[in-house]
């Protein structure tokens, strides 16, 4: 990749850390913008546990709650939630989604993590997504109901009980289920009371289909770049789930788009243009939830640089809600709900001044704010493991 100019842009870790806690709006949440915008800023929010997105959106909006992001995804479906980086659960725009679906569908897929008398052959693949669609065109079905009505569409063969699931077997049909979600025929419907259920995205965005694969592949890692960046080919891989050699050559198609930078010596790249660098250097405390934190570290693992000192043994192995002091993980924190009651216990693992303990009193009132809660902190020892 060639530079744009002989003068290579150059930056430290604490530059990046601004930047980073700036572009998530982070360091000032956003006054004006909506869940889909803050969404799309983090090049999508990992939604697992739907509970910690709603937190991971609303500290980044000035005034948003809970009940903002719910109004997002089943009421003005401007929020789509469905499979993403790493075959997990993540939320995006809806308008970003064949965006999404085409990208994903461009990265070479995994070798097989099933024995072979459990894998589908490309056709029997091609077969259940297209039924998994078919199914949810018109529907909200739990996984029970879309299961009988994939093997009604394909046959008695993608109900044999193959999987290893929680406390049984699924049916082989299961393993397609994530896929269907990456090719846009699956996202998440609201609960059934307790049950989860599916529904086909074209319901919220008629004439659904992927857009063009080198836009898509440019909006992807453009984005990635710009939450994330600057970053290499290699981090870029290991976000997305994706081959390094694939990462590699898209980062050489796509040289045009792209801009080299080094970060404390070592090459890295943005977007083209893309090198603004907040003028102060990161500073405050900020609490972020489950996955978000992962999130913040995956998009751009250093881990000697952002998990320093006794963080690296205490926080990094595990996934944990982390403490972000000055743009690195500084602790940890758990929360603990029991009707409209928040008990929150933070333990810092870097000393903390009498400011910094008020600014984190001022955290934790916000996140009760957000989740619609009465807080109470504890600072002390969070005696849990990371969440799974």
């Amino acid at each position: 990749m060639s530079a744009r100019s002989s003068q290579i842009p150059r930056f430290t870790w604490s530059q990046v850390c601004a930047r980073r806690l700036e572009r998530h709006s982070l360091s000032t949440p956003s006054v004006t913008a909506r869940p889909d915008d803050i969404v799309g800023a983090m090049a999508g929010t990992h939604a697992q546990v739907l509970s910690a997105a709603e937190l991971a959106i609303g500290l980044r909006m000035s005034d948003a709650t809970r009940m903002d992001v719910r109004k997002a995804l089943w009421a003005e479906q401007s929020l789509v939630k469905t499979f993403g980086q790493r075959g997990t659960v993540h939320l995006f725009p809806t308008r970003d989604l064949p965006l999404w679906i085409a990208a994903f569908s461009a990265v070479p897929e995994p070798k097989h993590s099933h024995p072979a008398h459990i894998r589908f052959t490309e056709e029997q693949t091609a077969e259940v997504v297209a039924a998994i669609g078919d199914a949810l065109r018109d529907a909200e079905l739990t996984i029970d109901e879309l299961s009988e009505e994939v093997i009604r569409r394909t046959g008695a063969w993608a109900g044999d009980l193959v999987i290893p699931g929680f406390q049984g077997l699924w049916p082989r049909w299961r393993q397609a289920l994530h896929l269907a979600g990456l090719r846009g025929k699956l996202c998440f419907g609201p609960n059934r009371g307790r049950k989860v259920t599916y529904t086909n995205p074209a319901r919220w965005l008629p004439g659904l289909a992927p857009a063009d694969p080198r836009a898509a592949l440019t909006h992807v890692l453009t984005s990635y770049l710009h939450a994330y960046g600057p970053a290499t080919p290699q981090q870029f891989a290991h976000w997305l789930n994706a081959p390094v050699l694939w990462a590699n050559e898209l980062f050489a198609s796509l040289a045009d788009e792209l801009q080299p930078v080094e970060v404390e010596g070592k090459p890295a790249w943005v977007a083209a243009g893309d090198t603004a660098m907040p003028d102060a250097p990161p500073r405050g405390l900020h609490l972020l939830p489950y996955f978000d934190g992962y999130a913040y570290r995956v998009g751009n693992q250093v881990p000697e640089l952002l998990y320093p000192g006794r963080a690296r043994e205490r926080v990094l192995p595990g996934n944990f809600q982390v403490l972000i002091v000055d743009g690195v993980v500084g602790g940890l924190w758990h929360q603990r709900r029991s009707g409209r009651k928040l008990d929150v216990t933070v333990e810092a693992l870097v000393p903390l001044g009498a400011a910094q303990r008020t600014e984190v009193e001022h955290r934790v009132a916000r996140i009760g704010e957000i989740l619609e809660a009465t807080p109470r902190l504890t600072f002390g020892p969070v005696t849990v493991g990371g969440h799974a």
